[in-house]
């Protein structure tokens, strides 16, 4: 399918969106605190706070520049904000208030008159009437002062990058590190949020993409610091429809609370109120907007907040750690009060989805026992695991080591346990979506635990025990490998998972992505694309992309696809008459040439291969034959549908017309990790011949050979496409042989024969043209 990395705008469709549109700002803040933005309103913006030190201050921040949304739906930049006048009603509760020192001051960032970066500091009080928890603030940007008492520093408008509203919780220190005396709970809100003057309406992209049958994927972790609405926004925009995975992160959604020195997760699964607030909102968003979420939930937890017994240990001691930065800890199936707690946390948000009155649809994300990076030491060594593995596990150092009897039981033993932990979530979730259409569905990444240095690992990682139905649907990702081109390990991952879990096509789901890099984006989204209408040619109805933030920074814009009309087909059918001699064949090149003035040529080929041209006219030679011609013609419609013509003189890929050999045409040289190659017959002496793909060989002629040696284990898909079960050695040349035949169609949507003609021994004329199929 068609897609677009997008980096501007190029005449689509736009709109005006009045500045400070509550939509539009973020919320950032240190940890450990925690604070949410939503768009209550058209014109209301509200704010939720959490704070645990002195130090805590959430930004409520607008950017002249939108560096968030997609290009297609992003506001333009304006960073000119010179009379300009921005009014609004300022509520508040639990934070310092308005009259007060480090009461709400908005921070403008940009440059002075002489272009200097410069910052302002100008207290709101100051532009206050009313009460310092309800007042009415209005900013004139052409008159505005910064400092404590006015009169003060002037602001210069006309260069802002950014500015935002400072809130901080009552015993305030600015820069302390030390615990506040109890957790502090604050909110504000701006109402009425209007914008006068100058600029005062800024230009905003406003795409409404057809649906394309993908859908999208995101994250709490990635999506915090903005609205609901945002997030919709793009969603909608971009053609995404029906479910959304929203994985629910492991950082920001639960409560803390202080124990000695550190901040850990409430054991009792409690929600944080600004992620509650956000999340309510959200899935109410949702259900208006017709998405249908599915909550995703992972064995995953900040590190700084996880209880170090809750934690995965490998044989030494050493805690699993993933390679995020700060990282995170992975928790241990086998621990009891882990596990509650993330029964108690899935049971906090099938609440949400309820009282939104959507469909309970919730994922078990990548649950596994981790193996770190280095070492490749499997972290099965927790207490609480090492007790229900038998007090006494035998040690496995390296699971890239060949592996005993007794290591092998004991990642069956494990195997078992994460099972058991993922059907008591299950079990979980369902007891608290009783009554309500409900869902629960497994994701899984096979590069880790198909990975090909650790054979033995699926046994841990993928038990038997999720076998078909344990779950309703299983989800696979694979974006390592499919980033990488490793499509042999890709497809044979799918045939292991299928073989030992045994879900229909019908219930499973593919996740293709991401790209973490930027850089990467040209060479990994093609990929990705790529392997979104793979798995929909598998069967998978359900496929999505990972993520929406990589999605909004590289402009990836998936684009409908343009089904054939019934007068563009294709019909797999012999042209119905034997080719005479006197059939005539014209190949065909486009080439410009450009004569000088001083009479040389300058000549460019304009195709890299030749279009073939066919008179099969001559090949007539009775009446009945006449007839058959005739009938043939009307079936194909005249030249709207295409149909197979076989060359005469150049129909096999040994020399033109001789027996295929299995090492005839070069068609590639493996690498180990690619799997699929496109037959092609090659033209000339050298080492650089004409390439001919060859797009509609005859299925039982094919011969495959890697480095001489006949090959079995492939597949000839469309197009002449052909897919190795593994993928051929690096350096292996792979070379087959073939019959083939011509896509062609009539040229002309006219027939004219004459049957006095004909009997007269005049042949007709029938021009065919080759048709050129893309690979």
């Amino acid at each position: 399918m068609a897609f677009w990395l997008c980096d501007q705008r190029k005449g689509q469709e736009t709109d005006w969106l009045q500045r400070f549109d509550p939509r539009f700002w973020t919320v950032d803040f240190p940890r450990p605190m925690m604070a949410s933005a939503i768009a209550s309103s058209p014109d209301v913006l509200r704010v939720e706070c959490e704070f645990h030190n002195e130090g805590d201050l959430a930004g409520v921040i607008w950017d002249s520049e939108d560096t968030l949304d997609h290009p297609l739906l992003a506001y333009e930049t304006k960073r000119d904000y010179a009379h300009t006048a921005l009014t609004f009603r300022y509520r508040s509760s639990g934070l310092v208030p308005l009259d007060q020192p480090n009461g709400p001051t908005l921070t403008i960032e940009g440059r002075d008159a002489s272009g200097n970066p410069k910052a302002w500091y100008v207290r709101l009080w100051n532009y206050a009437v009313g009460s310092p928890e309800d007042a009415w603030i209005t900013i004139n940007f052409s008159e505005l002062e910064g400092g404590y008492v006015l009169p003060g520093d002037p602001v210069h408008p006309s260069d802002i990058d950014r500015m935002f509203i400072s809130l901080v919780p009552p015993g305030y220190v600015e820069g302390g590190s030390d615990p506040l005396p109890a957790r502090a709970n604050g909110w504000a809100e701006l109402r009425a949020l209007k914008c006068e003057g100058h600029h005062a309406m800024l230009k905003v992209g406003d795409v409404m993409l057809p649906e394309h049958g993908v859908q999208m994927a995101t994250a709490y972790d990635d999506a915090y610091n903005q609205t609901p609405e945002r997030l919709l926004r793009n969603i909608r925009g971009l053609g995404y429809r029906n479910r959304i995975v929203h994985y629910l992160g492991m950082s920001h959604f639960f409560r803390l609370e202080q124990v000695g020195s550190d901040f850990l997760v409430e054991t009792d699964g409690t929600l944080c109120e600004p992620a509650r607030a956000w999340h309510a909102h959200y899935f109410y968003r949702c259900r208006e907007q017709g998405f249908e979420p599915i909550a995703s939930l992972s064995y995953e937890l900040f590190a700084a907040h996880c209880p170090a017994e809750w934690q995965q240990v490998a044989y030494d001691g050493e805690p699993a750690r993933t390679g995020w930065v700060p990282p995170s800890a992975l928790l241990s199936p086998a621990n009891a009060q882990a596990m509650g707690w993330l029964h108690s946390v899935a049971a906090n948000f099938v609440a949400l989805m309820r009282e939104a009155a959507l469909p309970v649809l919730f994922q078990i994300g990548e649950p596994w026992w981790w193996v770190t990076p280095a070492g490749r030491k499997i972290c099965l060594y927790d207490n609480a695991a090492q007790a229900a593995l038998g007090g006494n596990p035998v040690t496995i150092p390296d699971m890239t080591a060949p592996l005993s009897q007794d290591q092998k039981d004991l990642l069956d033993a494990a195997g078992a346990l994460l099972a058991q932990s993922t059907a008591d979530l299950t079990q979980a979730i369902r007891t608290a979506a009783i009554g309500a259409n409900s869902e629960v569905l497994l994701l899984s990444f096979t590069p880790t635990i198909l990975a090909e240095d650790m054979p033995e690992l699926k046994r841990a990682n993928l038990p038997l025990g999720w076998a078909y139905p344990a779950f309703d649907r299983l989800q696979l990702e694979d974006y390592d490998w499919l980033t990488d081109g490793a499509e042999g390990l890709r497809r044979a991952a799918y045939a292991e998972v299928d073989s030992r879990l045994g879900y229909p096509l019908a219930q499973q789901d593919y996740f293709a992505g991401f790209v973490l890099q930027p850089e990467d984006a040209e060479s990994y989204w093609p990929r990705i694309d790529s392997a979104l209408d793979e798995a929909a040619a598998r069967g998978i109805s359900q496929v999505f992309v990972w993520a929406l933030p990589q999605v909004a920074r590289d402009g990836y814009t998936r684009l409908p696809s343009i089904k054939d009309d019934d007068m563009q087909a294709f019909d797999e059918v012999p042209y119905p008459l034997a080719l005479g001699r006197d059939t005539g064949v014209s190949p065909e090149f486009s080439t410009s040439v450009a004569v000088t003035a001083s009479g040389h040529e300058r000549r460019n080929s304009l195709w890299s291969d030749a279009r073939l041209r066919f008179d099969v006219g001559p090949g007539v030679r009775s009446e009945d034959e006449l007839r058959t011609l005739i009938a043939f013609f009307r079936a194909r419609r005249g030249a709207a549908r295409g149909f197979l013509l076989t060359d005469p003189w150049d129909f096999s890929s040994n020399e033109m017309t001789n027996s295929p050999t299995m090492l005839d045409q070069n068609i590639g040289t493996g690498d180990g990790l690619t799997a699929t190659f496109q037959l092609v017959k090659n033209y000339g002496d050298g080492s650089e011949p004409q390439v001919r793909a060859i797009t509609r060989p005859r299925a039982g002629s094919v011969l495959l050979s890697v480095d001489g040696i006949l090959a079995n284990d492939w597949s000839l898909g469309e197009k002449g496409v052909i897919t190795f079960g593994t993928a051929p050695a690096d350096g292996a040349v792979v070379r087959a042989g073939f019959l083939f035949d011509v896509p062609v169609r009539f040229a002309e949507d006219r027939l004219d024969i004459s049957a006095i003609d004909f009997t007269a021994g005049e042949a007709p004329s029938v021009p065919l043209v080759e048709i050129r199929e893309a690979v």
